[in-house]
């Protein structure tokens, strides 16, 4: 799924967009960075759906080679992190629903753990 298409999908708003023609296929839900540290193999089509919003997030994701993140219940990035996110070329969506509902949505969509 196009990165475009996901955001419509999650009645997302833009933070940071560098490639929506970007393919994703995986998805990886967690507040915990910890667990996504242990967890995840990573990549371009894989991205993270936290409500944690804070530089460990972002962090987390560049070592695991994730350029896509998507902040849910309304979070959205301080200028710190959206100049970090530009810097690194990541993209980074934030959406009003839940964790839950979001991932109800994209799994239905055709994402996959």
């Amino acid at each position: 799924m196009k990165l475009k298409q996901l955001n419509e999908i999650v009645n997302g708003t833009v933070v940071v967009e560098n490639n929506p023609d970007q393919e994703i296929a995986h998805i990886f839900s967690t507040d915990l960075m910890s667990d996504a540290l242990a967890l995840v193999d990573g990549g371009e089509d894989t991205m993270i759906l936290t409500g944690l919003c804070n530089m460990q997030t972002l962090r987390t994701a560049e070592m695991l080679d994730i350029n896509t993140i998507v902040f849910v219940r309304n979070k959205f990035p301080d200028e710190e992190m959206i100049a970090h996110a530009k810097k690194m070329h990541f993209n980074m969506y934030s959406t009003a629903y839940t964790m839950y509902e979001t991932c109800g949505l994209l799994f239905k969509a055709g994402l996959k753990p």
